[in-house]
């Protein structure tokens, strides 16, 4: 075959296999860059939240429930005189249920004999004065409270940290794809898409269940508490064109 002919052929045969080499390769073609931007960051608490429980054990079950709720009444006195609004004063248990003792018979045995009944009242208080929240505690005993459900930290508007750490997440974003167009040496052009998943934020410590008594009775001293700080994070993904 002349020479002409087999030059005919190749460039034919080249033709034939660029679009498949193209589809093979569709990184650049796409034109986008796609990244996750992250951001963390920490807030001071603005309140204090602590329930507080009552309980009484009395030999009827209306003996058992007025003790437990003169103690709860007490509290929410007590709560008031910290300036605590009504709003931050809420019941979030009320409990009464019969007692029973374990007596040994003669024979060696031991049955369950009915011993009265208890109640239980607990108070969840949020305090804005941090500060106070020890004494607080402390003098709930007076009133008579005798149980510690859990204290918790938090942000009266969690929803503006969140916000401000998505838009920093954003900016992260934004950021590392200027800089991979930058690398890679093409123009950085417009987000075409995003998606922010909700944030994440958890309290530095979270409510833990205490006995009160054990808690202040001992020294009589406000008992020490520390707030911390309260982590929020967010995750943003965004793709963003190549410009032409």
């Amino acid at each position: 075959m002349p020479r002409a002919g087999l030059f005919a052929l190749a460039v034919l045969a080249t033709a034939g296999l660029a679009p498949a080499c193209a589809e093979e390769a569709p990184t650049l073609a796409d034109g986008r860059i796609h990244v996750v931007g992250r951001a963390r960051a920490e807030t001071a608490p603005d309140f204090a939240a602590v329930e507080i429980g009552i309980e009484a054990k009395g030999a009827t079950p209306a003996a058992a429930l007025d003790a437990a709720s003169a103690s709860a009444r007490g509290l929410i006195a007590l709560a008031e005189t910290f300036k605590v609004p009504e709003a931050d004063i809420g019941t979030t248990a009320v409990t009464l249920q019969p007692v029973t003792r374990s007596v040994r018979q003669p024979d060696g045995t031991v049955t369950e004999r009915a011993d009265g009944y208890r109640a239980a009242n607990t108070v969840r208080l949020r305090l804005a004065d941090m500060a106070r929240l020890g004494d607080l505690m402390r003098r709930a005993l007076e009133t008579g409270a005798n149980r510690i459900e859990g204290v918790s930290f938090g942000l009266r508007d969690p929803d503006a940290a969140e916000s401000a750490v998505r838009v920093a997440a954003m900016k992260d974003a934004t950021a590392q794809a200027a800089r991979l167009a930058e690398a890679a040496g093409i123009t950085l052009g417009r987000v075409v898409a995003i998606r922010s998943p909700a944030a994440a934020g958890s309290p530095a410590y979270p409510p833990m269940p205490a006995p009160m008594a054990r808690l202040a009775k001992a020294t009589g001293a406000p008992v020490p508490l520390v707030a911390g700080t309260i982590e929020t994070a967010a995750e943003v993904s965004a793709t963003f064109a190549i410009a032409p």
